[in-house]
């Protein structure tokens, strides 16, 4: 079974956990496998939380595990220059755009992990709040999606993903000052569409 094919680490004790990621990845190019289940389980999670909210939808999980065996792969390649975190998440963002290419809907934007956030059981009290805390969230989603692609995944990177500056550079594989300027024009874009959805609601 290769890498990034199981569900959870077996092998990753306190001693995995007490090292940083460069160290584990030192490990793993020297063929410990169970190190490298360590860095799957550790990155396991962001890495889904970027395909979701960059339109892999239900093909998340696949995008996610073929990511995994890819920077496997790629170990040799891996030269710490940014975070182990951004280069995986790079690859994550290619086999998301690749997964793109190849659909056959072009309509497999869901977003669905920017409304994520499961809602507790509601009281007569907050639910109010609940339900426009829920417009709002699709709110956002509608619009993220109206958005194109290139802005959509700045956006994403930057606000929804939290990630820096230097991590969406490696990310989305643009240079810097570009980041910078889709980032602010994307926002642009972002809020003239939620104001232009407020004043439709009147």
């Amino acid at each position: 079974m290769e890498p990034g094919r199981r569900e959870r680490c077996h092998g990753s004790g306190p001693t995995e956990a007490a090292l940083d990621d460069d160290e584990i990845v030192t490990r793993a190019r020297a063929g410990d496998r169970e190190a490298y289940d360590a860095l799957v389980a550790r990155h396991t999670a962001s890495a889904y939380r970027t395909a979701v909210l960059l339109g892999a939808g239900p093909d998340a999980e696949d995008v996610v595990q073929e990511a995994f065996v890819k920077a496997y792969r790629k170990l040799s390649r891996y030269r710490a220059e940014a975070s182990f975190r951004s280069w995986l998440l790079a690859i994550v963002a290619n086999e998301t755009r690749n997964l793109h290419r190849t659909r056959t809907r072009r309509d497999g934007l869901t977003l669905r992990a920017a409304a994520a956030d499961p809602v507790a059981a509601v009281t007569a009290d907050d639910g109010l709040d609940a339900v426009l805390a829920a417009e709002r969230r699709a709110a956002l989603v509608g619009a993220l999606r109206r958005l194109p692609a290139r802005d959509r995944e700045v956006i994403v990177c930057r606000y929804l993903l939290d990630l820096g500056e230097d991590e969406t550079v490696t990310v989305l594989g643009l240079p810097r000052g570009t980041v910078k300027s889709r980032t602010h024009r994307a926002l642009a874009k972002l809020r003239a569409l939620l104001d232009r959805e407020v004043a439709q609601r009147g």
